[in-house]
Protein backbone atom coordinates (compact mmCIF):
# COMPACT_ATOMS: atom_id res chain seq x y z
CA UNK A 1 0.00 0.00 0.00
CA UNK A 2 2.87 2.34 0.85
CA UNK A 3 4.54 1.60 -2.47
CA UNK A 4 1.34 2.22 -4.42
CA UNK A 5 0.71 5.51 -2.59
CA UNK A 6 4.25 6.70 -3.27
CA UNK A 7 4.06 5.73 -6.94
CA UNK A 8 0.70 7.48 -7.37
CA UNK A 9 2.01 10.68 -5.74
CA UNK A 10 5.08 10.58 -7.97
CA UNK A 11 2.89 10.10 -11.03
CA UNK A 12 0.78 13.11 -10.07
CA UNK A 13 3.92 15.20 -9.51
CA UNK A 14 5.51 14.12 -12.81
CA UNK A 15 2.24 14.74 -14.65
CA UNK A 16 2.10 18.26 -13.23
CA UNK A 17 5.67 18.94 -14.28
CA UNK A 18 5.03 17.57 -17.76
CA UNK A 19 1.89 19.65 -18.11
CA UNK A 20 3.75 22.81 -17.09
CA UNK A 21 6.57 21.97 -19.47
CA UNK A 22 4.08 21.34 -22.29
CA UNK A 23 2.41 24.71 -21.69
CA UNK A 24 5.78 26.46 -21.79
CA UNK A 25 6.79 24.45 -24.86
CA UNK A 26 3.55 25.32 -26.67
CA UNK A 27 4.00 29.01 -25.93
CA UNK A 28 7.66 28.84 -26.98
CA UNK A 29 6.58 27.24 -30.25
CA UNK A 30 3.97 29.94 -30.85
CA UNK A 31 6.59 32.62 -30.17
CA UNK A 32 9.05 30.96 -32.57
CA UNK A 33 6.34 30.65 -35.22
CA UNK A 34 5.53 34.33 -34.87
CA UNK A 35 9.22 35.19 -35.17
CA UNK A 36 9.57 32.90 -38.18
CA UNK A 37 6.61 34.50 -39.97
CA UNK A 38 7.92 37.99 -39.12
CA UNK A 39 11.47 37.17 -40.22
CA UNK A 40 10.24 35.56 -43.43
CA UNK A 41 8.68 38.89 -44.39
CA UNK A 42 11.68 40.91 -43.23
CA UNK A 43 14.42 38.78 -44.81
CA UNK A 44 13.66 39.97 -48.33
CA UNK A 45 13.48 43.58 -47.15
CA UNK A 46 16.69 43.30 -45.10
CA UNK A 47 18.56 41.73 -48.01
CA UNK A 48 17.40 44.56 -50.29
CA UNK A 49 18.47 47.16 -47.71
CA UNK A 50 21.88 45.56 -47.21
CA UNK A 51 22.50 45.36 -50.95
CA UNK A 52 21.41 48.96 -51.37
CA UNK A 53 23.77 50.08 -48.61
CA UNK A 54 26.65 48.18 -50.25
CA UNK A 55 25.92 49.93 -53.54
CA UNK A 56 25.84 53.35 -51.85
CA UNK A 57 29.11 52.63 -49.99
CA UNK A 58 30.82 52.07 -53.38
CA UNK A 59 29.78 55.42 -54.90
CA UNK A 60 32.88 56.99 -56.54
CA UNK A 61 32.23 60.58 -55.42
CA UNK A 62 31.91 59.47 -51.80
CA UNK A 63 35.15 57.48 -52.10
CA UNK A 64 36.94 60.44 -53.64
CA UNK A 65 35.91 62.81 -50.83
CA UNK A 66 37.00 60.33 -48.13
CA UNK A 67 40.29 59.22 -49.72
CA UNK A 68 41.29 62.83 -50.48
CA UNK A 69 40.29 63.86 -46.93
CA UNK A 70 37.97 66.47 -48.42
CA UNK A 71 35.35 66.11 -45.71
CA UNK A 72 33.76 69.45 -46.62
CA UNK A 73 32.74 67.85 -49.93
CA UNK A 74 31.58 64.56 -48.39
CA UNK A 75 27.99 65.40 -47.52
CA UNK A 76 27.37 67.62 -50.63
CA UNK A 77 28.60 64.73 -52.80
CA UNK A 78 26.54 62.23 -50.86
CA UNK A 79 23.43 64.41 -51.18
CA UNK A 80 23.41 63.88 -54.95
CA UNK A 81 24.43 60.21 -54.76
CA UNK A 82 21.79 59.36 -52.13
CA UNK A 83 18.99 61.48 -53.53
CA UNK A 84 16.90 58.48 -54.67
CA UNK A 85 17.34 56.84 -51.25
CA UNK A 86 16.30 59.85 -49.19
CA UNK A 87 13.51 61.29 -51.36
CA UNK A 88 10.19 59.45 -51.42
CA UNK A 89 6.61 60.60 -51.53
CA UNK A 90 5.41 57.14 -50.60
CA UNK A 91 3.81 56.49 -47.23
CA UNK A 92 3.15 53.21 -45.49
CA UNK A 93 -0.49 53.41 -46.52
CA UNK A 94 0.41 54.06 -50.18
CA UNK A 95 3.05 51.37 -50.63
CA UNK A 96 4.79 49.40 -47.91
CA UNK A 97 7.49 48.07 -50.23
CA UNK A 98 8.57 51.51 -51.48
CA UNK A 99 8.20 53.08 -48.05
CA UNK A 100 10.30 50.39 -46.35
CA UNK A 101 13.42 50.81 -48.52
CA UNK A 102 13.76 54.59 -48.28
CA UNK A 103 16.00 55.97 -45.54
CA UNK A 104 14.89 58.60 -43.05
CA UNK A 105 18.44 59.83 -42.40
CA UNK A 106 22.07 58.99 -43.03
CA UNK A 107 25.45 59.83 -41.51
CA UNK A 108 29.11 59.01 -42.15
CA UNK A 109 31.47 57.57 -39.51
CA UNK A 110 35.20 58.31 -39.50
CA UNK A 111 38.01 55.79 -39.01
CA UNK A 112 37.37 55.76 -35.25
CA UNK A 113 33.63 55.10 -35.55
CA UNK A 114 32.62 58.68 -34.61
CA UNK A 115 29.91 60.54 -36.53
CA UNK A 116 31.18 63.09 -39.08
CA UNK A 117 28.99 66.11 -38.41
CA UNK A 118 27.01 67.16 -41.53
CA UNK A 119 27.04 70.87 -42.47
CA UNK A 120 23.30 70.97 -43.30
CA UNK A 121 21.04 68.81 -41.15
CA UNK A 122 18.03 69.13 -43.45
CA UNK A 123 19.86 67.30 -46.24
CA UNK A 124 20.71 64.22 -44.18
CA UNK A 125 17.67 63.81 -41.96
CA UNK A 126 17.16 65.35 -38.52
CA UNK A 127 18.09 63.48 -35.36
CA UNK A 128 18.05 64.47 -31.72
CA UNK A 129 21.49 64.60 -30.03
CA UNK A 130 20.85 61.36 -28.12
CA UNK A 131 19.72 59.66 -31.32
CA UNK A 132 22.77 60.86 -33.23
CA UNK A 133 25.00 59.63 -30.38
CA UNK A 134 23.45 56.16 -30.88
CA UNK A 135 25.07 56.03 -34.33
CA UNK A 136 28.59 56.36 -32.88
CA UNK A 137 30.36 52.96 -32.74
CA UNK A 138 33.38 51.84 -30.66
CA UNK A 139 35.31 51.42 -33.91
CA UNK A 140 34.68 51.63 -37.61
CA UNK A 141 32.93 48.39 -38.64
CA UNK A 142 34.65 45.91 -40.94
CA UNK A 143 31.36 44.32 -41.98
CA UNK A 144 27.66 45.19 -42.12
CA UNK A 145 26.17 46.05 -38.70
CA UNK A 146 22.50 46.22 -37.70
CA UNK A 147 21.00 48.19 -34.84
CA UNK A 148 17.55 49.25 -33.64
CA UNK A 149 17.04 52.89 -32.58
CA UNK A 150 14.08 53.73 -30.32
CA UNK A 151 12.99 57.25 -31.26
CA UNK A 152 10.73 59.55 -29.22
CA UNK A 153 9.25 62.29 -31.41
CA UNK A 154 8.09 65.42 -29.66
CA UNK A 155 4.50 64.70 -30.77
CA UNK A 156 4.35 61.72 -28.42
CA UNK A 157 4.43 58.00 -29.02
CA UNK A 158 7.49 56.21 -30.24
CA UNK A 159 8.94 54.41 -33.23
CA UNK A 160 11.68 51.91 -34.03
CA UNK A 161 14.24 52.56 -36.77
CA UNK A 162 16.41 49.83 -38.26
CA UNK A 163 19.94 51.21 -38.57
CA UNK A 164 22.43 49.64 -41.02
CA UNK A 165 26.12 50.56 -40.97
CA UNK A 166 28.09 49.57 -44.07
CA UNK A 167 31.91 49.89 -44.19
CA UNK A 168 33.50 51.94 -46.98
CA UNK A 169 36.69 50.26 -48.22
CA UNK A 170 39.45 52.20 -49.94
CA UNK A 171 39.93 51.17 -53.56
CA UNK A 172 43.62 52.05 -53.30
CA UNK A 173 44.70 50.45 -50.00
CA UNK A 174 41.92 47.91 -49.47
CA UNK A 175 41.32 49.07 -45.86
CA UNK A 176 38.21 50.43 -44.17
CA UNK A 177 38.35 54.24 -44.24
CA UNK A 178 34.82 55.13 -43.09
CA UNK A 179 31.29 53.82 -42.79
CA UNK A 180 27.90 54.85 -44.14
CA UNK A 181 25.02 54.64 -41.64
CA UNK A 182 21.42 54.76 -42.83
CA UNK A 183 18.22 54.66 -40.79
CA UNK A 184 15.10 53.00 -42.17
CA UNK A 185 11.62 53.04 -40.67
CA UNK A 186 10.90 49.53 -39.43
CA UNK A 187 7.75 47.96 -40.85
CA UNK A 188 6.15 47.56 -37.44
CA UNK A 189 5.67 43.84 -36.57
CA UNK A 190 4.55 44.72 -33.03
CA UNK A 191 1.15 46.24 -33.83
CA UNK A 192 -1.00 43.82 -31.80
CA UNK A 193 -4.45 44.59 -30.33
CA UNK A 194 -4.52 45.67 -26.71
CA UNK A 195 -6.80 42.76 -25.74
CA UNK A 196 -4.73 40.03 -27.47
CA UNK A 197 -3.27 37.33 -25.23
CA UNK A 198 0.04 37.59 -27.11
CA UNK A 199 1.80 40.95 -27.15
CA UNK A 200 5.04 41.52 -29.06
CA UNK A 201 7.62 44.30 -28.88
CA UNK A 202 11.32 45.14 -28.97
CA UNK A 203 13.76 45.80 -26.12
CA UNK A 204 16.78 47.98 -26.88
CA UNK A 205 18.93 50.58 -25.14
CA UNK A 206 17.32 49.82 -21.78
CA UNK A 207 13.79 50.59 -22.96
CA UNK A 208 10.83 48.46 -23.99
CA UNK A 209 8.93 49.35 -27.16
CA UNK A 210 5.54 47.64 -26.87
CA UNK A 211 2.74 50.04 -27.92
CA UNK A 212 -0.07 47.60 -26.98
CA UNK A 213 0.85 48.10 -23.30
CA UNK A 214 0.34 51.31 -21.37
CA UNK A 215 3.27 53.52 -20.42
CA UNK A 216 2.87 52.58 -16.75
CA UNK A 217 3.03 48.86 -17.52
CA UNK A 218 6.05 49.33 -19.78
CA UNK A 219 7.79 51.27 -17.00
CA UNK A 220 7.02 48.53 -14.46
CA UNK A 221 8.47 45.89 -16.81
CA UNK A 222 11.75 47.75 -17.37
CA UNK A 223 13.55 46.38 -14.32
CA UNK A 224 12.40 42.71 -14.70
CA UNK A 225 13.26 42.68 -18.40
CA UNK A 226 16.68 44.22 -17.72
CA UNK A 227 17.41 41.53 -15.12
CA UNK A 228 16.00 38.61 -17.12
CA UNK A 229 17.13 39.51 -20.63
CA UNK A 230 20.30 41.55 -20.44
CA UNK A 231 21.80 40.02 -17.29
CA UNK A 232 21.32 36.45 -18.60
CA UNK A 233 23.72 37.02 -21.54
CA UNK A 234 21.78 34.36 -23.49
CA UNK A 235 20.57 34.96 -27.07
CA UNK A 236 17.11 33.61 -26.24
CA UNK A 237 15.11 32.34 -23.29
CA UNK A 238 12.02 32.90 -21.16
CA UNK A 239 10.94 33.83 -17.63
CA UNK A 240 7.80 34.85 -15.71
CA UNK A 241 6.74 38.47 -15.12
CA UNK A 242 3.72 40.25 -13.61
CA UNK A 243 1.61 42.46 -15.87
CA UNK A 244 -1.23 44.32 -14.12
CA UNK A 245 -1.01 41.79 -11.28
CA UNK A 246 -1.47 38.80 -13.63
CA UNK A 247 1.29 36.24 -14.29
CA UNK A 248 2.69 36.28 -17.81
CA UNK A 249 5.39 34.30 -19.58
CA UNK A 250 7.96 36.46 -21.37
CA UNK A 251 10.05 35.08 -24.24
CA UNK A 252 12.95 36.93 -25.81
CA UNK A 253 15.34 36.44 -28.73
CA UNK A 254 18.35 38.49 -29.84
CA UNK A 255 17.75 40.23 -33.20
CA UNK A 256 21.28 41.48 -34.01
CA UNK A 257 23.89 39.03 -32.65
CA UNK A 258 27.50 40.18 -32.99
CA UNK A 259 26.57 43.77 -33.83
CA UNK A 260 28.57 46.78 -32.61
CA UNK A 261 25.25 48.52 -31.93
CA UNK A 262 23.48 47.87 -28.61
CA UNK A 263 21.73 44.49 -28.58
CA UNK A 264 18.04 44.45 -29.47
CA UNK A 265 15.65 41.68 -28.46
CA UNK A 266 12.30 40.59 -29.84
CA UNK A 267 9.94 40.35 -26.83
CA UNK A 268 6.81 38.18 -26.60
CA UNK A 269 4.49 38.38 -23.56
CA UNK A 270 1.86 35.67 -23.05
CA UNK A 271 -0.90 35.81 -20.42
CA UNK A 272 -0.94 32.70 -18.25
CA UNK A 273 -4.33 33.20 -16.57
CA UNK A 274 -6.16 30.69 -18.76
CA UNK A 275 -3.30 28.18 -18.62
CA UNK A 276 -3.13 28.35 -14.81
CA UNK A 277 -6.89 27.84 -14.51
CA UNK A 278 -6.71 24.78 -16.74
CA UNK A 279 -3.74 23.55 -14.71
CA UNK A 280 -5.65 23.85 -11.40
CA UNK A 281 -8.64 22.05 -12.89
CA UNK A 282 -6.44 19.22 -14.10
CA UNK A 283 -4.79 18.95 -10.68
CA UNK A 284 -8.18 18.33 -9.04
CA UNK A 285 -9.09 15.82 -11.73
CA UNK A 286 -5.80 13.96 -11.26
CA UNK A 287 -6.27 14.02 -7.48
CA UNK A 288 -9.70 12.37 -7.83
CA UNK A 289 -8.32 9.77 -10.20
CA UNK A 290 -5.45 9.16 -7.78
CA UNK A 291 -7.85 8.43 -4.91
CA UNK A 292 -9.70 5.91 -7.07
CA UNK A 293 -6.40 4.33 -8.06
CA UNK A 294 -5.35 4.06 -4.41
CA UNK A 295 -8.60 2.26 -3.52
CA UNK A 296 -8.21 -0.16 -6.40
CA UNK A 297 -4.54 -0.61 -5.71
CA UNK A 298 -5.17 -1.55 -2.08
CA UNK A 299 -7.42 -4.41 -3.19
CA UNK A 300 -5.07 -5.50 -5.94
CA UNK A 301 -1.89 -5.29 -3.85
CA UNK A 302 -2.91 -8.14 -1.54
CA UNK A 303 -3.70 -10.34 -4.51
CA UNK A 304 -0.52 -9.45 -6.35
CA UNK A 305 1.68 -9.97 -3.30
CA UNK A 306 0.81 -13.66 -3.28
CA UNK A 307 1.35 -14.04 -7.00
CA UNK A 308 4.65 -12.16 -7.18
CA UNK A 309 6.62 -14.61 -5.08
CA UNK A 310 6.38 -17.32 -7.77
CA UNK A 311 7.94 -15.32 -10.65
CA UNK A 312 10.61 -13.95 -8.30
CA UNK A 313 11.84 -17.46 -7.63
CA UNK A 314 11.75 -18.28 -11.32
CA UNK A 315 13.62 -15.05 -12.03
CA UNK A 316 16.42 -16.11 -9.69
CA UNK A 317 16.78 -19.40 -11.56
CA UNK A 318 16.71 -17.66 -14.95
CA UNK A 319 19.29 -15.14 -13.76
CA UNK A 320 21.67 -17.92 -12.81
CA UNK A 321 21.20 -19.57 -16.20
CA UNK A 322 21.76 -16.25 -17.97
CA UNK A 323 24.93 -15.70 -15.98
CA UNK A 324 26.23 -19.11 -17.03
CA UNK A 325 25.40 -18.46 -20.68
CA UNK A 326 27.07 -15.06 -20.52
CA UNK A 327 30.27 -16.60 -19.13
CA UNK A 328 30.25 -19.13 -21.96
CA UNK A 329 29.72 -16.39 -24.55
CA UNK A 330 32.57 -14.31 -23.08
CA UNK A 331 34.88 -17.34 -23.20
CA UNK A 332 33.93 -18.04 -26.82
CA UNK A 333 34.45 -14.36 -27.69
CA UNK A 334 37.89 -14.42 -26.08
CA UNK A 335 38.84 -17.52 -28.07
CA UNK A 336 37.58 -15.92 -31.29
CA UNK A 337 39.58 -12.77 -30.55
CA UNK A 338 42.73 -14.81 -29.99
CA UNK A 339 42.13 -16.71 -33.24
CA UNK A 340 41.76 -13.42 -35.13
CA UNK A 341 44.96 -12.11 -33.57
CA UNK A 342 46.83 -15.28 -34.53
CA UNK A 343 45.41 -15.08 -38.06
CA UNK A 344 46.51 -11.45 -38.41
CA UNK A 345 49.98 -12.28 -37.09
CA UNK A 346 50.22 -15.24 -39.48
CA UNK A 347 49.28 -13.06 -42.47
CA UNK A 348 51.82 -10.44 -41.48
CA UNK A 349 54.58 -13.01 -40.83
CA UNK A 350 53.83 -14.87 -44.05
CA UNK A 351 53.87 -11.64 -46.05
CA UNK A 352 57.22 -10.64 -44.55
CA UNK A 353 58.68 -14.11 -45.16
CA UNK A 354 57.51 -14.17 -48.81
CA UNK A 355 58.90 -10.76 -49.75
CA UNK A 356 62.56 -11.87 -49.59
CA UNK A 357 62.32 -15.05 -51.74
CA UNK A 358 60.16 -13.26 -54.30
CA UNK A 359 62.74 -10.46 -54.50
CA UNK A 360 65.55 -13.04 -54.93
CA UNK A 361 63.51 -14.88 -57.57
CA UNK A 362 62.90 -11.66 -59.52
CA UNK A 363 66.58 -10.76 -59.36
CA UNK A 364 67.53 -14.20 -60.70
CA UNK A 365 65.02 -14.02 -63.54
CA UNK A 366 66.17 -10.52 -64.47
CA UNK A 367 69.76 -11.80 -64.49
CA UNK A 368 68.72 -14.63 -66.86
CA UNK A 369 66.80 -12.16 -68.99
CA UNK A 370 69.93 -10.05 -69.47
CA UNK A 371 71.72 -12.99 -71.09
CA UNK A 372 72.55 -12.66 -74.77
CA UNK A 373 72.16 -16.31 -75.83
CA UNK A 374 68.45 -16.62 -75.12
CA UNK A 375 66.06 -17.46 -77.87
CA UNK A 376 63.12 -15.09 -78.40
CA UNK A 377 60.71 -17.70 -77.06
CA UNK A 378 62.76 -18.26 -73.91
CA UNK A 379 63.15 -14.53 -73.38
CA UNK A 380 59.38 -14.05 -73.64
CA UNK A 381 58.73 -16.82 -71.10
CA UNK A 382 61.25 -15.36 -68.63
CA UNK A 383 59.72 -11.88 -69.05
CA UNK A 384 56.31 -13.35 -68.27
CA UNK A 385 57.75 -14.89 -65.10
CA UNK A 386 59.22 -11.52 -64.07
CA UNK A 387 55.81 -9.95 -64.58
CA UNK A 388 54.26 -12.61 -62.37
CA UNK A 389 56.78 -11.82 -59.61
CA UNK A 390 55.58 -8.21 -59.68
CA UNK A 391 51.97 -9.41 -59.35
CA UNK A 392 53.01 -11.66 -56.47
CA UNK A 393 54.75 -8.71 -54.79
CA UNK A 394 51.56 -6.64 -55.17
CA UNK A 395 49.54 -9.43 -53.53
CA UNK A 396 52.07 -9.68 -50.67
CA UNK A 397 51.96 -5.90 -50.08
CA UNK A 398 48.14 -5.90 -50.08
CA UNK A 399 48.09 -8.84 -47.64
CA UNK A 400 50.57 -7.09 -45.39
CA UNK A 401 48.46 -3.90 -45.41
CA UNK A 402 45.29 -5.89 -44.70
CA UNK A 403 46.95 -7.72 -41.82
CA UNK A 404 47.96 -4.38 -40.31
CA UNK A 405 44.36 -3.20 -40.69
CA UNK A 406 43.00 -6.37 -39.05
CA UNK A 407 45.45 -6.08 -36.18
CA UNK A 408 44.63 -2.41 -35.61
CA UNK A 409 48.25 -1.35 -36.12
CA UNK A 410 47.72 0.99 -39.10
CA UNK A 411 47.94 4.66 -38.13
CA UNK A 412 46.80 7.48 -40.39
CA UNK A 413 48.12 11.02 -40.19
CA UNK A 414 45.16 13.16 -41.26
CA UNK A 415 45.78 16.36 -43.20
CA UNK A 416 44.07 18.29 -45.99
CA UNK A 417 44.44 16.41 -49.28
CA UNK A 418 43.47 17.98 -52.62
CA UNK A 419 41.83 15.19 -54.66
CA UNK A 420 41.85 16.62 -58.25
CA UNK A 421 45.70 16.62 -58.60
CA UNK A 422 45.76 12.95 -57.51
CA UNK A 423 43.17 12.08 -60.16
CA UNK A 424 45.13 13.92 -62.85
CA UNK A 425 48.38 12.20 -61.83
CA UNK A 426 46.84 8.72 -62.09
CA UNK A 427 45.21 9.60 -65.42
CA UNK A 428 48.64 10.59 -66.74
CA UNK A 429 50.03 7.22 -65.62
CA UNK A 430 47.11 5.34 -67.20
CA UNK A 431 47.55 7.24 -70.45
CA UNK A 432 50.97 5.62 -70.82
CA UNK A 433 49.45 2.10 -70.84
CA UNK A 434 48.87 0.77 -74.39
CA UNK A 435 45.51 -0.85 -73.55
CA UNK A 436 44.03 2.50 -72.44
CA UNK A 437 44.56 4.32 -75.73
CA UNK A 438 41.20 3.12 -77.06
CA UNK A 439 39.31 4.19 -73.91
CA UNK A 440 37.58 7.56 -73.65
CA UNK A 441 38.09 9.24 -70.26
CA UNK A 442 35.50 11.82 -69.10
CA UNK A 443 36.11 13.98 -66.02
CA UNK A 444 34.00 16.41 -64.03
CA UNK A 445 35.60 17.79 -60.87
CA UNK A 446 36.62 21.19 -59.50
CA UNK A 447 40.21 22.38 -59.36
CA UNK A 448 40.16 22.16 -55.56
CA UNK A 449 38.41 19.61 -53.35
CA UNK A 450 40.06 19.30 -49.93
CA UNK A 451 39.32 16.18 -47.88
CA UNK A 452 40.64 14.75 -44.61
CA UNK A 453 43.01 11.82 -44.90
CA UNK A 454 46.50 10.55 -45.67
CA UNK A 455 47.60 11.19 -49.23
CA UNK A 456 49.26 7.84 -49.99
CA UNK A 457 46.25 5.78 -48.89
CA UNK A 458 43.77 8.02 -50.71
CA UNK A 459 45.97 7.60 -53.78
CA UNK A 460 45.87 3.80 -53.28
CA UNK A 461 42.04 3.85 -53.13
CA UNK A 462 41.92 5.90 -56.33
CA UNK A 463 44.44 3.57 -58.02
CA UNK A 464 42.35 0.46 -57.26
CA UNK A 465 39.14 2.07 -58.57
CA UNK A 466 40.78 3.31 -61.79
CA UNK A 467 42.55 -0.03 -62.29
CA UNK A 468 39.20 -1.84 -62.01
CA UNK A 469 37.58 0.60 -64.44
CA UNK A 470 40.39 -0.09 -66.93
CA UNK A 471 40.54 -3.87 -66.55
CA UNK A 472 36.80 -4.53 -66.71
CA UNK A 473 36.09 -2.11 -69.56
CA UNK A 474 35.22 -3.05 -73.12
CA UNK A 475 37.06 -2.16 -76.32
CA UNK A 476 36.40 1.44 -77.27
CA UNK A 477 34.57 2.02 -73.97
CA UNK A 478 34.73 4.97 -71.64
CA UNK A 479 35.61 5.86 -68.06
CA UNK A 480 33.88 8.70 -66.20
CA UNK A 481 35.39 10.27 -63.05
CA UNK A 482 33.51 12.91 -61.05
CA UNK A 483 34.16 14.61 -57.71
CA UNK A 484 32.07 17.17 -55.83
CA UNK A 485 31.30 18.35 -52.28
CA UNK A 486 27.98 17.35 -50.70
CA UNK A 487 27.31 18.58 -47.16
CA UNK A 488 30.20 17.42 -44.97
CA UNK A 489 31.32 14.88 -47.59
CA UNK A 490 33.56 14.91 -50.61
CA UNK A 491 32.01 12.45 -53.12
CA UNK A 492 34.20 10.71 -55.74
CA UNK A 493 32.61 8.43 -58.38
CA UNK A 494 34.38 6.20 -60.94
CA UNK A 495 32.23 4.59 -63.64
CA UNK A 496 33.06 2.46 -66.66
CA UNK A 497 31.39 0.67 -69.53
CA UNK A 498 31.54 -3.10 -69.71
CA UNK A 499 29.68 -6.22 -68.68
CA UNK A 500 27.71 -5.38 -65.47
CA UNK A 501 28.25 -7.29 -62.25
CA UNK A 502 25.56 -9.99 -61.85
CA UNK A 503 23.00 -9.22 -59.13
CA UNK A 504 23.90 -12.43 -57.28
CA UNK A 505 27.57 -11.41 -57.12
CA UNK A 506 27.10 -7.76 -56.14
CA UNK A 507 26.88 -8.63 -52.45
CA UNK A 508 30.28 -10.41 -52.57
CA UNK A 509 32.49 -8.06 -54.60
CA UNK A 510 34.04 -6.53 -51.48
CA UNK A 511 35.03 -9.92 -50.05
CA UNK A 512 38.69 -10.86 -50.08
CA UNK A 513 39.86 -13.05 -52.99
CA UNK A 514 36.41 -12.88 -54.57
CA UNK A 515 36.61 -13.27 -58.36
CA UNK A 516 33.33 -13.09 -60.24
CA UNK A 517 32.60 -14.79 -63.53
CA UNK A 518 33.25 -11.54 -65.39
CA UNK A 519 36.83 -11.44 -64.14
CA UNK A 520 37.95 -15.02 -64.77
CA UNK A 521 40.15 -14.06 -67.73
CA UNK A 522 41.29 -10.71 -66.30
CA UNK A 523 44.52 -10.44 -64.24
CA UNK A 524 43.95 -9.75 -60.55
CA UNK A 525 43.89 -11.33 -57.13
CA UNK A 526 40.57 -10.16 -55.62
CA UNK A 527 42.00 -7.87 -52.91
CA UNK A 528 41.73 -4.41 -54.47
CA UNK A 529 38.09 -3.56 -53.67
CA UNK A 530 38.30 -5.03 -50.16
CA UNK A 531 41.45 -3.06 -49.41
CA UNK A 532 39.97 0.15 -50.90
CA UNK A 533 36.80 -0.14 -48.81
CA UNK A 534 38.73 -0.87 -45.58
CA UNK A 535 40.93 2.20 -46.18
CA UNK A 536 37.88 4.36 -47.00
CA UNK A 537 36.20 3.33 -43.74
CA UNK A 538 39.43 3.98 -41.85
CA UNK A 539 39.18 7.53 -43.25
CA UNK A 540 35.69 7.75 -41.63
CA UNK A 541 34.07 7.40 -45.06
CA UNK A 542 32.89 4.46 -47.16
CA UNK A 543 33.07 2.80 -50.58
CA UNK A 544 30.00 1.29 -52.21
CA UNK A 545 28.71 0.03 -55.54
CA UNK A 546 26.46 2.83 -56.79
CA UNK A 547 25.04 0.92 -59.80
CA UNK A 548 25.84 -1.89 -62.20
CA UNK A 549 23.36 -2.31 -65.05
CA UNK A 550 22.92 -1.56 -68.76
CA UNK A 551 26.65 -2.06 -69.50
CA UNK A 552 27.62 0.57 -66.91
CA UNK A 553 29.25 0.02 -63.50
CA UNK A 554 29.86 2.86 -61.07
CA UNK A 555 31.55 2.96 -57.65
CA UNK A 556 31.17 5.81 -55.13
CA UNK A 557 33.65 6.65 -52.38
CA UNK A 558 33.08 9.41 -49.85
CA UNK A 559 35.50 11.23 -47.56
CA UNK A 560 34.96 13.93 -44.96
CA UNK A 561 35.68 17.43 -46.24
CA UNK A 562 38.74 19.02 -44.66
CA UNK A 563 38.13 21.62 -41.98
CA UNK A 564 40.45 24.37 -40.72
CA UNK A 565 41.99 22.11 -38.04
CA UNK A 566 45.52 20.91 -37.15
CA UNK A 567 46.88 17.59 -38.41
CA UNK A 568 45.51 14.66 -36.41
CA UNK A 569 46.43 11.00 -36.05
CA UNK A 570 43.80 8.28 -36.38
CA UNK A 571 44.42 4.64 -35.45
CA UNK A 572 42.68 1.79 -37.20
CA UNK A 573 40.08 0.10 -34.98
Amino acid sequence: MLVVTTVTALLLFVTLLNMTANVRSDLQERFQNELASMHALQEVRHAALAERCRTLARKPRIHAALEDNALDLLYPSARDELRDVMESDQSPAQGVAAYAIHASYYRFLDRNGAVIIPPVIQDVGQLRPTEEAFLTLPSVPTGPQTGYLLRHPRTGGGAIDEVIAMPIISTERGEVIAALVLGFKLVDPTNTPADADIKSGIWTSGRLYLPSLSEAVRTSLTAPVARGVVASSLPEGSFTVQVDGAPCLLFYKLLNPGSLFPPAYEIGIYQLGGSLARQRRLIWEFAGIGCLLLGGAFAASRYLAKRLSVPVEKLAIDSEENRTQRNRAESALELTHEELQRSARFSADASHQLKTPVTVLRAGLEELLSGEKLTPGTREEIAALVHQTFRLTSVIEDLLLLSRLDAGRLKLVFSSVNVPPLIEAWLDDFGALPETTSLKVETDFPSTLLIEGEKRFISLILQNLLENARKYNCAGGRIRITAHPEGIWGILTVGNTGVPIPAAAQGHIFERFHRGAAGENIPGHGLGLNLARELARLHRGDLLLARSADNWTEFEVRFRLAAAAPVTTHDSP
